[in-house]
């Protein structure tokens, strides 16, 4: 359902049954606001002939695929099909008579999991349907959900995002009354980061202070002091954050007790892709649901390992047949994305690498150009040569969308964005802000919250404060008078508002009766909710913006979504796991949601590919960033991640730096730029050099033969009597 001009959800075409007298269904039409579920039927999937399960694979992957018991190492380089190995992998465990059901898949996305676990469907049928994939943390979440209660943990948990854990660790930090200290003190995005970099990463508190805060060490026990009254609000207001989920996980299967035996004999065999993302928590998790068998396949690319930002460990893929003796490594070398000069281009890159898996990827494709390196005199000679290219390729026959430019941050696109608008050529930009993050979604989630979770004191003081008249003294009082009753469902009807609030509070009272008034199983339970909520929000949300129809549009598609799930407890868990991107102003300028130009930061390239990519600032400084000029680590990693922004490309690859940079725009001075490291002598022997016209240059100067027009030198002399 589309939303209308004004921003209301319109009104659907709702069938509902009614009986004959020979007591079958007739359906009649009525209007509602309610979105009505549609059951799907039964699907069943016929397996492929099993002559034809190993069809389609190279050597490589086939050793891996038909692999036996014992732990297994794929090292897929990029573009070498490590998606069809690990679908065929699961296909040959199956065929070998391994329950589907005591089969794990483990992605980074739910969208991977699905995407292969249909995948192997088409090999071996609907028998696939029963195993188990999805994500570290959606997986952590349904064994939580499933033994949480035996491990103290009480069913009717709430997951925070981060921006509400963030909100959180702020509470803390209030009431120990460590935001008013004289000297500066970590913000609460800052004490965050800390806390979840401890978490994942086993760093001690002090070291991670030491290494990227010193700053702040001076505070290192008030710090220690808001994390644990930071856990004890978790626990008390029965909240989970998402490096909880992990943990819990960890410490479950650790653990020396009957439920950890249970929990890890659920799988007989594990499998799991992109292991160079993992984290030390992750790691440990995996070798705690192994400590009955060695049944563990991972797959993924040392070379591609650009996420310790993230908590991500390269040491995880490189010690891995270490912490598993016994390991087979099978190397997949075999590219079937890019030309051979590509990869020529990119395997000389990625060799200087101090430690790795070592491979040499080629490919049977014939044909392509070397890659392009482009010298431009400044910024806007770059960003010409980037259109101009962009423009020849489509007039060649390329479309936009199978075009991309990559950079290293994204600041670094604004020249290219803003001529890109002006010459009418559509781009959408990856890496902006996500759905859940729009206050207006955040906003509407927090009334479901508190109805799921009386004690979520964050969503409490979000809703709280939306409401004309209710400022943070006023949502103080109504949280501690709920607080002191316990949280009980009718806490905050008991509280009594000063005046000016009290019409605010009655209307949120009568809502939030209305809503708990409801049988939660009914079918388009949530999005009725939201649609009743709305009636309350929507014109808060009026006031509050000058341009409301896109967060009228934003809130039309919650409930659309919500209108699939068949509980609140589901939509809220899911919508906290897998958060949907946002829906709103992808594209500047664009009449066509297909056809556009992909511009986007090296991190969020990865796993995608195109017919031509164009690498823009390969500048010391730039790419690699400055700030990891000091780590031998930090720089291997800035290495790996310009490989997998130069292996994304198919055909063409095109390397592009400005000589000289200037300090500001409306600034005349200016730095000569150095070449980035990473394209040393033999990596620039595999590519063109290309130097871009500059048309801004000085004209030559005429030809010495010629008398001259006007004697300058005469000139100057006449003006001092000479």
């Amino acid at each position: 359902m589309a939303p209308n001009a004004g921003g209301s959800f319109d009104k659907a075409l709702r069938q509902t049954p009614v009986r004959k007298a020979s007591g079958e269904p007739e359906y009649i039409c009525c209007m509602t606001d309610e979105a009505r579920v549609y059951p799907q039927r039964p699907r069943t999937v016929e397996p492929r002939e099993k002559t034809e399960l190993a069809a389609g694979l190279n050597e490589a992957q086939a050793r891996a695929a038909a692999h036996p018991d014992g732990p297994l190492l794929i090292i897929a380089g990029a573009g070498t099909g490590k998606t069809r190995t690990l679908v065929h992998r699961v296909a040959h465990l199956l065929e070998r008579g391994i329950k589907p059901e005591r089969i794990l898949l483990l992605t980074f996305t739910r969208r991977s999991a699905q995407e292969m676990l249909a995948r192997a469907e088409r090999l071996v049928g609907s028998v696939s349907r029963s195993v188990q994939g999805g994500t570290f943390h959606g997986t952590a979440h349904r064994l939580l959900r499933r033994f949480g209660e035996r491990a103290g943990l009480p069913h009717g948990f709430t997951i925070m995002d981060q921006g509400d854990a963030v909100d959180l660790m702020q509470l803390s930090r209030g009431k120990l009354g460590l935001g008013d200290k004289k000297k500066r003190f970590p913000k609460k995005e800052t004490l965050h980061h800390v806390y979840s970099r401890h978490v994942n990463t086993e760093y001690p508190v002090p070291a991670i202070l030491s290494e990227e805060y010193p700053q702040f060490r001076e505070f290192e026990e008030e710090i220690a002091r808001i994390f644990a009254d930071y856990t004890e609000r978790k626990t008390e207001r029965n909240l989970v954050d998402y490096d909880d989920l992990l943990l819990f996980w960890a410490m479950l299967v650790e653990s020396e007790s009957p439920l950890a035996e249970q929990i890890a004999g659920l799988y007989d065999h594990i499998l799991v892709d992109e292991y160079q993302d993992t984290n030390h928590l992750q790691a440990r998790i995996l070798r705690g649901m192994c400590r009955t068998h060695q049944n563990l396949t991972v797959v993924g690319d040392d070379a591609q390992s650009i996420y310790s930002f993230r908590g991500a460990t390269i040491r995880n893929i490189l010690d891995f047949p270490q912490q598993y003796p016994g390991t087979a490594v099978v190397p997949l070398e075999e590219n079937y994305r890019s030309t051979q000069p590509i990869l020529d281009c990119t395997n000389t890159l990625i060799s200087r690498a101090e430690e790795r898996y070592t491979k040499n990827l080629f490919t049977r494709r014939t044909g392509g150009e070397q890659p392009w390196l482009v010298t431009a005199h400044d910024e806007p000679a770059q960003t010409r040569f980037v259109v101009d290219r962009i423009l020849e390729l489509h007039e060649e026959g390329t479309p936009l969308r199978e075009m991309a430019v990559l950079f290293r941050a994204g600041y670094m696109s604004a020249d290219l964005e803003i001529e890109l608008t002006a010459r009418g050529i559509p781009f959408e930009k990856w890496g902006g802000l996500k759905f859940l993050e729009a206050a207006h979604v955040k906003d509407v989630l927090a009334f479901l919250r508190v109805l799921e979770n009386p004690r979520d004191e964050v969503s409490w003081y979000r809703l709280l404060q939306l409401m004309p008249g209710i400022g943070e003294v006023t949502a103080r009082g109504a949280v501690e008078s709920m607080a002191a009753l316990a949280w009980t469902s009718e806490a905050f009807g008991r509280y009594v508002p000063p005046p000016r609030a009290r019409a605010a509070h009655a209307a949120l009272v009568e809502l939030l009766d209305q809503l708990r008034s409801n049988p939660t199983e009914a079918d388009g339970i949530v999005s009725t909710e939201i649609a009743r909520v709305r009636r309350l929000y929507d014109d808060i949300l009026r006031e509050r913006y000058d341009r409301v129809e896109p967060r009228l549009s934003d809130l039309d598609q919650l409930q659309t979504i919500a209108a699939g799930y068949p509980s609140r407890a589901a939509f809220l868990s899911a919508l906290a796991l897998e958060p949907p991107q946002a829906t709103q102003d992808l594209g500047f300028g664009s009449d066509s949601e297909d056809d556009v130009l992909v511009l986007s930061t090296a991190h969020s390239s990865k796993g995608r590919e195109w017919d031509a990519v164009f690498v823009i600032w390969a500048v010391d400084g730039y790419f690699p960033m400055s700030r990891a000029l000091g780590s031998d680590d930090e720089i291997d990693e800035e290495r790996r991640l310009l490989y997998v922004a130069t292996t994304r490309a198919r055909n063409h690859l095109f390397v592009t730096y400005p000589l000289n940079v200037y300090d500001s725009r409306r600034s005349a001075d200016y730095s000569i730029d150095q070449l980035s490291r990473f394209l040393d002598r033999g990596v620039r022997e595999m590519m063109q050099r290309v130097v871009v016209d500059n048309p801004d240059a000085p004209a030559p100067a005429p030809d010495a033969a010629q008398p001259p027009v006007v004697d300058l030198r005469a000139m100057l002399r006449g003006r001092f009597g000479a």
